[in-house]
């Protein structure tokens, strides 16, 4: 009867409301709602650089003048640049796991002064590769192995694309600010707004205005990237100063979590070496077998590359969640996140293939009207298709890593993808004659020894 008497009273009530409250609110930590906030603006935000790229690739594949070797200059520069981007942007990871598991743990004020700190170092260090890399491009690009008439079109392209280094480099840095502090729209709204711009641009210089602007070719679209560069700088440095709890001021004395921060940043360049020299050996046998192959192969190259940056959406709401997470000490939702990330990232690699299988012919047409070229991209276009669903658990894994700090681990994994798995497979097809799909299926193993290595891993870890 006391008991009876109990369940009715309001204060019994009450706390069966809190009680429900508080459930939801931790469901609600990795929710489908909470998940895709951070990732759908991540993934427009992530596709901008693969669009600005194809749309580069598809203006001077359609140029009137020498279209196969202009094609093949702006993939190999692409290439290149994208490897010292992928290796730049490792600084952006690194500030993303220290700002977002500092968020977890409500700690935020602690990396207060080392901001700015990053920030310098950056700008430093974007300044050091412009000089380092201007200079030497006809060497670079030789070992390439462009020539002729690509490579020259290469190192014009470069001379001027090569100075968006610096504005990139501080803009990703900024943008994994605002990951860490759970915050993907920033980053977006900014991205979009440099996309439009880029592809106005690469219009109005690649084609020329009649009577106002002259037609300048593969240097239109090098001038388009690096204004919208500057444009994106410039718009992200003015949300991070009138919108995070961070500023620019500077403290002469070295914060403590610069160690950390260059610890993670270095394990994490190693990594990216690693995959980039998968990237370069793959354009360097690919421009070996010939100008058609290398069109086709700068063409699969950027339709992989959008993808990548598609799925990475997801990837990067694991990075900012899992660095929270890890911060708040709550394994069990970790592990949630972890589960719920590959099935839907799964299910956006499944929409993405069906959408290349459906469009097969028409994306190669996008691109160029070379027949030949045409012809072999029929070829080979399968294999990256069948790369969606290995490479959407190798983002997810990666993205995770990443935020929990995991970064020696997943540099010892690409080291021995890359020279134990991509290499070989590689070396070996190639003997038999099979070239891009050679390169291909080397990419599909590579991914694939990714994406296994890292689930098991995580679920040793967190099951343990």
């Amino acid at each position: 009867m006391y008991f009876k008497k109990y369940l009715t009273q309001p204060h019994y009530s009450l706390h069966l409301e809190r009680i429900k409250f508080e459930e939801k609110k931790m469901s609600g930590k990795v929710s489908f709602k909470t998940i895709n906030k951070l990732a759908l603006p991540s993934i427009l935000a992530g596709i901008i650089e693969p669009v600005i790229s194809i749309t580069d690739t598809a203006i001077i594949g359609h140029v009137p003048q020498n279209p196969t070797e202009s094609l093949a200059a702006v993939g190999i520069v692409g290439s290149f640049l994208s490897a010292l981007f992928w290796i730049l942007a490792q600084t952006k990871n690194a500030i993303s796991s220290i700002v977002s598991q500092k968020l977890g743990a409500r700690k935020l004020p602690e990396i207060k002064n080392l901001i700015p700190q990053v920030l310098l170092m950056n700008f430093l260090l974007g300044i050091t590769l412009v000089l380092l890399t201007h200079f030497f491009a006809r060497e670079i690009f030789r070992f390439y192995a462009a020539k002729n008439l690509i490579l020259q079109y290469a190192v014009s392209y470069y001379h001027i694309r090569v100075f968006g280094l610096v504005f990139t480099l501080i803009t990703f840095t900024l943008f994994g600010i605002f990951r860490g502090l759970q915050n993907t729209y920033w980053a977006m709204f900014i991205s979009l707004a440099g996309g439009i711009v880029n592809i106005v641009l690469d219009y109005i210089l690649v084609y020329g205005i009649d009577g106002y602007i002259r037609p300048m070719h593969i240097q239109g679209a090098a001038w388009a990237s690096l204004i919208a560069q500057f444009l994106m700088m410039t718009a992200a440095l003015w949300v991070f100063i009138k919108k995070t709890p961070f500023d620019l001021k500077w403290v002469s004395q070295i914060h403590p979590q610069i160690k950390k921060f260059l610890s993670m940043t270095a394990n994490l360049i190693v990594r990216t070496i690693a995959l980039n020299v998968a990237i370069f050996l793959s354009n360097r046998f690919a421009t070996s077998y010939g100008k058609n192959y290398i069109a086709v192969h700068v063409i699969l190259t950027n339709i992989w590359l959008f993808t990548t940056f598609f799925l990475d959406g997801y990837a990067d709401a694991g990075n900012s969640l899992s660095g929270k997470l890890i911060g708040e000490k709550d394994f069990y939702h970790l592990k949630k996140l972890s589960r719920k990330l590959v099935k839907y990232s799964l299910w956006v690699a499944l929409g993405l293939s069906v959408v290349f299988v459906l469009f097969y012919d028409k994306i190669g047409l996008i691109f160029t009207g070379e027949s030949a070229v045409l012809a072999l991209y029929h070829q080979i276009f399968w294999l990256v298709i069948l790369m969606q669903p290995v490479g959407a658990i190798a983002f997810i894994f990666d993205g995770i890593f990443k935020g929990l700090g995991w970064v020696k681990y997943l540099r010892n994994m690409q080291l021995l993808a890359t020279f134990l798995v991509f290499i070989p497979v590689l070396l070996v097809l190639d003997h038999f004659g099979l070239k891009l799909y050679a390169v291909w299926t080397a990419f599909w193993f590579w991914m694939a020894f990714r994406a296994g290595s890292l689930w098991v891993k995580f679920d040793k870890e967190i099951s343990g």
